[in-house]
């Protein structure tokens, strides 16, 4: 390798092209500065505006990213590069990589509009996409929650914003619905009495709204009282359980029957 001819020719472009090459360094160290600073600041101005971290951090990085790729532009125009190739090159890639990410583009939109709009937050219970868990994270393109029995759900936001949302902790109140069918031979007022009773030592029951207690239905075994008690969100599952087994003890305390589907079979003629 004839190195002398090679440092000849570098030579020899530093003497024509060397303001160009001291340019494009510039540009490159002093656009690369400022590429930082801008997007601090933005981000700074996200944060004062209480947008959520995930989301902060996310508009700062692209906004680096898009000041950082005008910065190299810029430096190579500087230097005579031809630039009309390189656009269309970085295009065609751009409009390949969204086809091929398209999918991941929209969980990333649904993203940014749950954390704008806020319809849950960490900590609440929901149901998202027919998946009912505790939100332990809100991702940029997926919220992951904690179902009841402990097993991590990851479900995309783009089938989260697709589909209805269910928040049962945002209002702080639930009401309790339950069922419950006595005999057709029962006394009616009586049955109604002893199920108050069990409300009334109920401590967590919330007096307002106030708890309904009403004849729903005649059913082909049994005639059935709606149960439909508040209580706060927190208590809901304590006071569904203890109620549920209350009202079972009373019922039978008090020699009211909870009927069971069953079928009489009347068979006409002998036996030969």
């Amino acid at each position: 390798m004839d190195w002398e001819a090679i440092l000849g020719v570098i030579t020899a472009f530093l003497a024509k092209y060397w303001l160009q090459v001291v340019a494009a360094i510039i540009i490159f160290v002093v656009g690369r500065w400022l590429a930082k600073l801008i997007s601090n600041l933005v981000a700074k101005a996200l944060t004062r505006a209480h947008v959520e971290p995930t989301l902060t951090n996310f508009v700062k990085n692209l906004c680096h990213i898009a000041l950082f790729t005008f910065v190299i532009i810029a430096a190579l125009k500087k230097l005579g590069i031809p630039m009309t190739e390189f656009t269309v090159v970085v295009g065609a890639a751009g409009l390949a990589i969204g086809f091929a990410l398209q999918g991941s583009l929209a969980n990333f939109a649904a993203g940014v509009m749950l954390i704008i709009f806020k319809p849950f937050k960490v900590g609440d219970f929901v149901e998202l996409a027919g998946k009912k868990g505790t939100v332990q994270e809100i991702q940029i393109f997926n919220t992951i929650l904690n179902a009841p029995d402990n097993v991590r759900i990851i479900v995309p936001n783009g089938q989260v914003t697709a589909s209805n949302i269910m928040n049962y902790t945002v209002n702080g109140t639930r009401r309790v619905d339950l069922v419950v069918g006595v005999s057709y031979e029962d006394d009616l007022k009586k049955a109604r009495k002893v199920i108050e009773d069990v409300l009334a030592g109920e401590d967590r029951i919330l007096a307002d709204p106030p708890v309904t207690v009403a004849v729903s239905e005649l059913a082909d075994s049994s005639v059935n009282f709606v149960v439909r008690p508040w209580v706060k969100t927190v208590d809901y599952w304590d006071v569904y359980f203890n109620i549920t087994e209350g009202l079972k003890t009373a019922l039978d305390k008090n020699g009211i029957t909870i009927p069971y589907p069953q079928r009489d079979i009347h068979m006409k003629g002998g036996v030969s």
